[in-house]
């Protein structure tokens, strides 16, 4: 969630190259019909293509969506990137309970703030032309240390942050702190945009 086109979503290579079962959700119906096309033009997805969703990723509807898609229980991997409601989505999940989380944090925001935007079914990122979207790194932390996550690491950029369930890889995967996954040109380099934003009607979780 979401899945874009298919061909550069987090999941694809999973997919593709390692035999997972993938369920694939976008709110842009342009995106799924892509992404249709895109896995049909792949043998190994001929006989067992992904399942794709296209719905407006809500709070109020995403178990409903998990639960009506197949997917539902334990999951392996659960990447999330809305640009918007992230924090919120994540908060009303039940149907699922994944081994691993991939989300996508704002890294405008500064590291010390637990920031996310006011909950707004119908945020759409697509019409807003400033950093206001998503969710701090602090904010999504602290959610899923208590949903039973530790945070294990970032792609290099400092905005993919991957969070470990509390029962898995314990002596392989230590927690690893904000400071490592913001200390990159790029996150320092984002946060100079804090001041175009700090007044914008974040609200602290």
């Amino acid at each position: 969630m979401c899945c874009g086109s298919g061909d550069e979503c987090m999941a694809t290579n999973l997919i593709l190259n390692h035999g997972f079962d993938g369920y694939l959700f976008d709110g842009n119906p342009e995106n799924i019909s892509a992404a249709e096309r895109f896995f049909r033009s792949k043998k190994d997805c001929l006989a067992y293509p992904p399942v794709l969703t296209q719905a407006w990723i809500t709070a109020e509807n995403v178990n409903d969506l998990l639960t009506r898609s197949g997917c539902a229980g334990e999951v392996d991997v659960f990447s999330l990137d809305i640009d918007g409601n992230d924090y919120w989505v994540w908060n009303a999940i039940e149907a699922i309970n994944p081994r691993l989380l991939v989300f996508e944090t704002n890294n405008v925001i500064p590291s010390d703030k637990s920031l996310t935007i006011e909950y707004q079914p119908d945020f759409d990122s697509r019409s807003n032309e400033t950093d206001y979207l998503g969710v701090s790194l602090l904010a999504m932390r602290k959610l899923c240390k208590t949903r039973g996550y530790r945070m294990i690491g970032a792609n290099r950029h400092g905005f993919n942050v991957f969070f470990l369930r509390e029962d898995e890889g314990v002596d392989f995967l230590p927690e690893v702190g904000i400071h490592e996954v913001h200390d990159n040109l790029c996150t320092r380099s984002a946060q100079t945009r804090w001041p175009l934003v700090k007044d914008m009607p974040w609200k602290e979780v």
